[in-house]
């Protein structure tokens, strides 16, 4: 039984790892393509201020937003992906900290949260 549970663990983590190297060289290469040639690799676009309101209304599968530690991120194109099911819509649009931070979560995801990122919770 054990065994059984150790493979299916190592299976979860190895499919999160494949999932986020597809995105990520599939995310440089759009961004290249955006790109205008003057422009320099480096810019950083300002992230804004939202409310928890405004968070509230992206509350779907299609458009879903969580907060996690006053940090509001865009997880819609991760919903799919997600290894734990709809349990990443059990927050939606709202703030999903407990959830993100229980057991089931390897450090990886830590990491991951970064590319979902758009702006901070305003008070």
């Amino acid at each position: 039984m054990i065994a059984v549970i150790g493979l299916l663990l190592g299976f979860l983590i190895s499919a999160l790892f494949l999932i986020q190297g597809k995105r990520r060289s599939n995310g440089d290469h759009q961004d290249k393509k955006k790109r205008s040639s003057n422009e320099p690799v480096d810019v950083v676009k300002p992230k804004r201020s939202y409310s928890k309101s405004e968070v509230s209304e992206h509350n779907k599968r299609n458009d879903c937003w969580i907060i996690i530690k006053d940090r509001v991120y865009d997880v819609t194109s991760y919903v799919e992906e997600h290894p734990g099911g709809d349990a990443i819509l059990v927050h939606a649009g709202d703030d999903s900290t407990d959830g993100f931070f229980g057991p089931q979560h390897a450090t990886r995801v830590f990491d991951m949260i970064e590319d979902f990122y758009i702006g901070e919770l305003s008070r």
